[in-house]
């Protein structure tokens, strides 16, 4: 691990959209800055992702001065959308678990239904230090998240999915491989690790940026979808079934918990504490 390198770097600033690349963010308590503050949510208020709307993959949100979003896509016109004044919240569902937002104007609604040729309304999470408490089993006290799946910060090294793509050219959906990174959304990619060590990681730095390793993240059908068209394959769940199945759950990569705030950037160092 002595040579290991923050290789690239990752926010979603709308949940389920095209994630943007960075050469550098900021590490705040509940995750990096920009990361997964918006959603959309159905006409019942249940968050909407690429679980049931997998063409989110192509739809982009670009990050605007104060927090707010551009909104851009193939054939619609592009859209700013502010951060909402402060106000009212409402209760969204966030995988069965209540979660107070803020709703955005009206055309932003517009032009996400008019995209998904579905009514959706997107939201904005005003408060990330107080709304919505990491999963108690895996958390310390205070820990607090986004709108990101459960965790913060989303962890893959380059050496593991290369490791997985051999596995799957010799399974019997060789042709949907290789499959690049973003097929797992992560916010940090590592480069100049063995295969799989992350799983024995516990307490890690990146650069000057200490973070504790929560769990292994368990993947599900986005890991199918492919990132730029919005196409839904077989792989990686099958390879990942029968080379990363523990417990139930099919693992790549590891959730992490910010225990120092700061300020990452590509190319620095990644140290592993025991």
């Amino acid at each position: 691990m002595g040579n290991a390198v923050l290789r690239s770097i990752h926010v979603h600033p709308v949940k389920a959209f095209r994630r943007l690349t960075l050469p550098e963010a900021e590490v705040e308590p509940w995750g990096l800055a920009g990361d997964r503050r918006w959603a959309l949510i159905d006409d019942g208020g249940k968050v909407v992702t690429q679980r049931e709307q997998p063409l989110l993959a192509c739809a982009v949100a670009e990050l605007s001065p104060g927090g707010g979003i551009r909104l851009s896509a193939s054939g619609h016109p592009s859209l700013t959308v502010p951060v909402p004044r402060p106000g009212g919240t409402m209760p969204i569902d966030l995988f069965g678990r209540k979660v107070e937002a803020v709703l955005a104007s009206d055309a932003a609604h517009r032009w996400c239904s008019a995209y998904l040729g579905k009514p959706v309304r997107l939201i904005h999470l005003d408060d990330p230090a107080t709304r919505r408490p990491v999963d108690p089993d895996y958390a310390l006290p205070g820990e607090t998240v986004s709108l990101a799946d459960g965790y913060p910060l989303l962890v893959t090294t380059l050496a593991s999915l290369d490791a997985l793509n051999s596995a799957l050219a010799e399974g019997s959906h060789a042709e949907e491989g290789p499959l690049p990174m973003n097929r797992f959304r992560p916010n940090v990619v590592v480069a100049g690790t063995e295969a799989w060590d992350e799983d024995r990681w516990t307490r890690i730095s990146i650069g000057a940026v200490d973070f504790r390793v929560a769990r292994p993240s368990g993947r599900c059908v986005v890991t199918t979808v492919d990132q730029g068209t919005g196409v839904r394959g077989r792989e990686p769940l099958r390879t990942l079934a029968r080379l990363r199945r523990r417990d139930g759950r099919l693992l790549f990569g590891q959730n992490l918990v910010p225990l120092t705030t700061g300020t990452i950037r590509v190319g620095d160092p990644v140290r592993v504490h025991t």
